[in-house]
């Protein structure tokens, strides 16, 4: 294909394959301390753009219902042959796990790509929140106005953490508020925060006093109530949504946001593949199916504009794409490599 061969194509081939099958197995906390937070926004710059040039593959996700719990199990398979990644995420969403376990848990298979042949075991919750965080950074390096220094954290989960650190990542954020359901809980994620990160964090009791004035806006939530209106935003406002299975964002903001996506087959795909927060508006006539302004691939490629003025409001508003798990686990497993990081199991 042109490109470097990955190192785990070459262990790979080196094998035997009448012998037994080895693969390096990567913890959360590996994952976590093996990638970079700026190298991963760029990687997934790359990904999204080769996604909407149709030189990466991501089919829609299948989803299993788990009745009595609202929970789900998704199988998500992704292809970024520039970056040599093959991969698979089995993602479990339980909405209604409070803390332990966490209402996201997940693992991601690499393949060789080359023969098929799998290599890696990773966690998934880590890459999930990670890569999530870094797209919606993205999207906001995209989109977000130059001087937008104060962000609003809707949500307390671990997306609300991995979308304050990207966020600092993108823009010169000064401010970060947070609120939750519970103010307790998110003045405890804003005590973290002042402590880990340059800005200074606060919670607020009401999303509609966190959102009063922010430039950036990041739900991460399972709200099936939207936590965020039309009339609490401010002019220019910049929006990320990441919420899955309900409605985060009410159909004024969609009616008059420039709205991007990964992928416009993704976010219209009939539910639960696609979103409620664009297929509920355009089935009620609030939007037209063709609504949805631009993929971020061709943002980051320039075939399509982004913000037109200061005061336009911009949505980007994710469903989750495999590519970018596959862009992530591509960073992990080169670093892993480097730095002799993981433990090597035969099955």
């Amino acid at each position: 294909m042109g490109h470097l061969v990955p190192w785990w194509m070459l262990e790979a081939a080196a094998q035997d394959p009448r012998q037994e099958m080895t693969v390096l197995v990567i913890s959360r906390a590996q994952a976590e301390g093996l990638i970079d937070l700026h190298a991963l926004i760029d990687a997934l710059a790359t990904a999204m753009a080769d996604l909407s040039a149709g030189q990466a593959y991501a089919p829609d996700r299948v989803a299993v219902s788990i009745p009595g719990h609202d929970g789900q199990l998704l199988a998500m398979p992704g292809f970024v042959p520039s970056a040599g990644a093959l991969v698979t995420k089995l993602v479990s969403l339980f909405p209604h796990n409070t803390g332990e376990p966490p209402t996201h848990q997940a693992v991601v298979v690499a393949f060789d790509p080359g023969t098929g042949q799998p290599v890696a075991l990773m966690d998934g919750t880590a890459i999930t929140a990670m890569r999530t965080g870094a797209c919606s950074a993205l999207s906001a390096r995209l989109l977000a106005r130059d001087d937008a220094d104060t962000v609003a954290i809707l949500g307390t989960g671990e997306q609300a953490r991995s979308h304050a650190r990207a966020m600092c990542q993108v823009r010169p954020i000064r401010e970060i508020r947070v609120a939750g359901r519970s103010y307790a809980k998110a003045a405890a994620l804003a005590a973290e925060l002042s402590q880990t990160l340059p800005a200074g964090a606060r919670a607020l009791p009401t999303y509609r006093d966190a959102l009063a004035d922010a430039a950036i806006a990041c739900a991460t939530t399972h709200a099936n109530d939207p936590v965020i209106r039309r009339s609490w935003l401010a002019p220019g406002t910049h929006i990320t949504s990441v919420g899955f299975g309900g409605r985060e964002i009410d159909n004024e903001t969609v009616r008059d946001a420039l709205v991007c996506v990964e992928s416009r087959a993704a976010a219209l795909a009939p539910y639960p593949a696609g979103s409620l927060d664009l297929l509920e508006p355009i089935g009620a006539g609030v939007i037209p199916a063709d609504h949805v302004h631009t993929e971020l691939g061709e943002l980051v490629s320039g075939t399509k504009p982004g913000r037109q003025s200061p005061e336009q409001i911009t949505l980007y508003k994710s469903v989750g794409i495999a590519v970018q798990d596959a862009a992530a686990a591509a960073l992990i497993l080169t670093a892993a490599r480097e730095q002799s990081v993981g433990q090597h199991i035969t099955l």
